[in-house]
Order: C-alpha cells, then structure tokens, then sequence
C-alpha cells in the first residue's frame, strides 16, 4: 500500500503484484514479492516529498540552483543495483546509446517535456525548468517503474509477465505527469483525490503518446501499457472500456476497473489506498468520452480543459464531483458558456454518473 502521505506513485498497482503472488509460478512470485518490499522500503527511505505537499513551492524556490529553463535531460544506468542515480550514461545532447532502455527514457523524457512546453507552455515537470532524471536497469528483475518526487526510476521486468519498463511512451508520460501534479494540485494518494492523481497521469500520458504519433482522438488505442504487459490483447489500462485491459490473464485475472460510478470500488485505505488504481477508470472514462466528442487532437481541447484544471482549479482534497464541476469551469471560461466543449464535459460526466 502506498503511503498517503509518503506516496510512492508506481505504474504497477499493488493489487496486481497480489495476484502474482497468489498465482504466479515460483520465479513470479518472488519478483512480485520483490517489487512489493521494494516499493515498502523506498516509501520509507524517501525525503524529498513532504507531508501533504505543503511546502513543494518553497522547495523549488530553494533548489533553484538546480533547474534550467531549456529542455535538460540526465539518464543513469543503475547497472542492476539499488544505487541511485547510477552511473550517468546520456546527458542533453549526446548521441543515442547503444543501449534501448537508455534511449526509451531519453526519447520519452524529451516527448514529456515537448509536450508540455509547446502545448501548454510549462516549463519542465515544476514549471521551473526542472532537469529530467532518470534511472534505467534497476534492481535485478524489478517489475515496476515509479515517480520518486524527484526523479524517474525504471526496472526491467520480470521477462515472464512484464517486459522493460521504458517500453512504453504513454507510461514514461504517466509517471512524470506524477510530477506535474506534484508541483501543481499536490492531489492526496487515496480515495478520489487518489484515483484523480492516476487519471490525470493517464490523461496526459495518453496524449503524449498520441501527440507523438500524430494521432486524433478517434485513431488512438487509449491503453496504457499495452507492451509492458507481455502477450497479445494485455494492457495495463484501457481508457476506452475501463475493466477490459486484460481479460482471462491466467495469472492476473480480469482488470478490475469500473467505468462508472455504478460500480465503484468502496476499498478500504490498505486496499489500493482506497481504490487510487482502480477507481481512476472513471474519470478516465470521463476523459476518453470528452475527447471522442470534440474530436480532433485530443491535446488540443479535452487536454488544454483537464490541463489547466489541474493547475489552476483543484485543491488537494479533490473528489470527483469537484473535479467535474472544475472540468466545466475551465470550458465555460476557455470556449464559452453555451460552448459545444462545454456541453461534451457535462455529458461526460453524466455518462460516468459522477453528475
């Protein structure tokens, strides 16, 4: 479980390291069992996250030192250890390495921050030029990739049930879009805030993906994770049909996410802090719904809406009525009262029966 106030935010939930454990082979299990006492450990070890995210304004102020207001990426090669950041093996500028997983994170960091910057005009992952860092090769057979507060940290997969973990663009921009909301509406890990802090991670990596593909709204898969899941038909997430990304897995079973509110997932806090990996198929639903609408390159209005919502609308405590109410606030003001924008986002919501 991760730490509400401590949230270490994984691209992997814990519900499915669970049933690696119950159902997995031998060699499963124990990466499974790996991932999950690693993910316990770094929870406890980390700093740079603070209580509720109260001071993450001051702290970039007084690590000012530390950021650049151009496009700066680092990528480590931890070689198979524990030890971050790792060796430093691509810096900003300096030709692709002969190694994939180092150019995945150096390619996908790159597409992030593009994306970000000329969609939106932000400036890094804090909007204040942040360098993007980035471990690769961590741990041996390490199935999980996660967001640490102050840099991005990938595993390469247990070979069996997950492959790399730098495979996937729409899960580099997941995570790293961690960051963003770090920095912006700091969305407490549990319960709805929780399962916002993940859609909103879906969202834009999402839309990163299909920016980079040169996708509108109607050509895109909207999987998440659709190559670190090894075999065919198998994705982490599916924003299209919340609760198919996977079905019949004869380890993991069946996606387990609602796509409505008549069927969401009342958890305990120990439980997936509350549902944050399960419940956030809703919104997303909400989002895939409003994209279809408006066609076109889903960045350019469903995403400038959920965007500008998150840095400008929501408060920590946000649940998912509030962020609807949000949702139809920022298109009210960005195309109009009466707008056709405004319109497709009150239906969406309605369709996920949030409103």
């Amino acid at each position: 479980m991760c730490d509400v106030r401590n949230p270490l935010f994984c691209i992997i939930p814990h519900y499915m390291l669970e049933k690696l454990v119950e159902n997995g082979s031998p060699e499963v299990k124990k990466a499974a069992l790996k991932a999950i006492h690693k993910a316990n450990l770094l929870r406890t070890n980390r700093s740079m996250i603070l209580d509720g995210y109260t001071n993450v304004k001051a702290m970039v102020k007084a690590g000012a030192e530390n950021y650049t207001p151009e496009l700066t990426r680092r990528v480590y090669d931890a070689k198979n250890s524990e030890s971050l950041p790792g060796e430093l093996v691509r810096k900003e500028g300096a030709p692709p390495s002969t190694d994939i997983a180092v150019n995945e994170a150096y390619d996908a960091g790159g597409a992030t921050y593009n994306f970000f910057k000329e969609e939106y005009g932000r400036e890094s992952i804090d909007n204040q030029g942040m360098i993007i860092d980035q471990t690769v090769h961590y741990d041996e057979d390490y199935s999980n990739a996660f967001w640490n507060g102050e840099q991005m940290i990938y595993g390469d997969g247990d070979g069996k049930i997950f492959a790399r973990f730098t495979i996937d663009i729409d899960v580099i921009g997941h995570e790293l879009t961690h960051g963003v909301t770090q920095f912006e509406a700091a969305l407490r890990y549990w319960f709805q805030s929780g399962a916002l802090n993940e859609s909103f991670s879906d969202v834009f990596g999402s839309l990163i993906k299909q920016r980079q593909l040169n996708q509108e709204a109607k050509d895109a898969d909207w999987l998440i994770g659709e190559k670190i899941l090894i075999g065919d038909n198998y994705a982490l997430r599916s924003m299209k049909a919340p609760g198919t990304a996977y079905v019949d897995h004869p380890i993991l079973g069946t996606d387990p996410q609602p796509a409505t509110m008549d069927d969401y997932k009342k958890l305990q806090p120990w439980e997936d802090n509350g549902g944050v990996h399960i419940n956030s198929g809703i919104p997303n639903h909400a989002f895939y719904l409003v994209a279809m609408e408006l066609g076109g390159f889903a960045w350019k209005k469903a995403g400038l809406i959920w965007y500008r919502t998150l840095c400008d609308k929501l408060k920590n405590d946000a649940n998912f009525r509030k962020a609807a109410l949000a949702t139809i606030k920022v298109a009210q003001e960005e195309f109009g009262m009466k707008s056709i924008e405004v319109e497709a986002v009150k239906k969406a919501w309605k369709a996920v029966k949030v409103l």
